[in-house]
């Protein structure tokens, strides 16, 4: 209760809200575009929210992206993971007793997670194939040695931020159909796909699924925003149709040292924002990163997209 600022990891429970006093410092994952409850405790307590997940993706902010460097955990992990479900070898081996094919994996969503896991899997010697709705991605994916899945007409959706946005229903037909032709060939299939906000987009089908070869292995990495696989179970390993479908949760947790130590830095330099040469907090609405991260200050819910979350909910 005597704490002037508190930095976390995950979001606190209301209770924990309850135990803070009036004008605290909360920095932290706080999900506030669906966590609407906790935004409301936290404005009424008057305790400044500032969400990890709202730093601008912007150039002099990328030391304090927390989304990009646990994502980097999480792709890298899940590779690690595909490969200990699956039954094959990830490169090729040329042998005494014969050739080994290497293992094919289509990574779905080419941000920071799916990128870094296109570079693991490729250190691993496995053929990488990938896809994105963002073309811009192209180039950056083929840098990293990997074929990018392109659709004879156009399915493309960019939004603000160089995030992904919602595809339209006729796009979204077109996806699917896309993808229906690249998984069948696929021994691993890892999906990164997420829509801030919003449930997590259906690529990856039941028909999908059985199309695939038993053995195969699914990492939804979107197993807790609903999944990318309609099988996907949030924290389970599903096996259907001989595939095995995982749903992890919370990958950083995996690799504790580097995970919190990317964590730890990020929040070390966005606190540097507000934090002057005498120690003392000076927290400006109009800085270019202060602003955007803060969700509630002074009884107030600050940032619009909190707001129109708060509306609708």
């Amino acid at each position: 209760r005597d704490a002037g600022m508190v930095l976390a990891v995950n979001a606190p429970s209301l209770e924990d809200v309850a135990g803070m006093s009036e004008g605290t410092i909360l920095v932290s994952f706080l999900t506030p575009l669906t966590h609407t409850e906790l935004v409301r405790a936290l404005a009424e307590a008057k305790i400044t929210g500032i969400a990890m997940e709202l730093v601008p993706r912007i150039t002099r902010a990328q030391s304090m992206d927390a989304l990009s460097s646990q994502a980097t955990v999480a792709g890298y992990k899940a590779v690690l993971l595909a490969a200990d479900h699956l039954p094959k070898f990830l490169p090729m081996f040329t042998t005494a007793a014969g050739t080994i094919r290497p293992a094919k994996a289509l990574i779905l969503g080419a941000g920071v997670a799916g990128l870094q896991a296109i570079a693991t899997a490729r250190r691993l010697g496995a053929v990488v194939l990938a896809f994105d709705v963002r073309p811009a991605v192209k180039e950056q994916v083929e840098s990293l040695g990997a074929s990018f899945l392109e659709a004879d007409e156009e399915v493309a959706a960019e939004g603000e931020g160089g995030y992904a946005k919602e595809l339209s229903a006729d796009q979204h037909e077109k996806e699917l159909t896309l993808l229906a032709g690249a998984i069948a060939d696929c021994d691993i299939v890892i999906t990164t796909a997420q829509i801030p906000g919003r449930t997590a987009p259906l690529l990856v089908t039941e028909e999908m699924v059985e199309s695939m070869r038993p053995g195969s292995v699914i990492v939804d990495l979107a197993s807790e925003s609903g999944g990318n696989c309609a099988l996907t179970k949030s924290g389970e390993t599903v096996l259907a149709h001989g595939v095995q479908i995982l749903g992890p949760v919370n990958l950083a947790t995996g690799i504790p040292v580097h995970a919190s130590q990317m964590y730890s830095k990020n929040i070390v330099t966005l606190i540097s924002e507000f934090i002057g040469e005498e120690g003392r907090v000076e927290l400006d609405m109009e800085n270019d990163v202060v602003g955007p991260s803060t969700v509630t200050h002074d009884g107030q819910v600050t940032n619009e997209r909190v707001q129109n979350a708060l509306s609708a909910s």
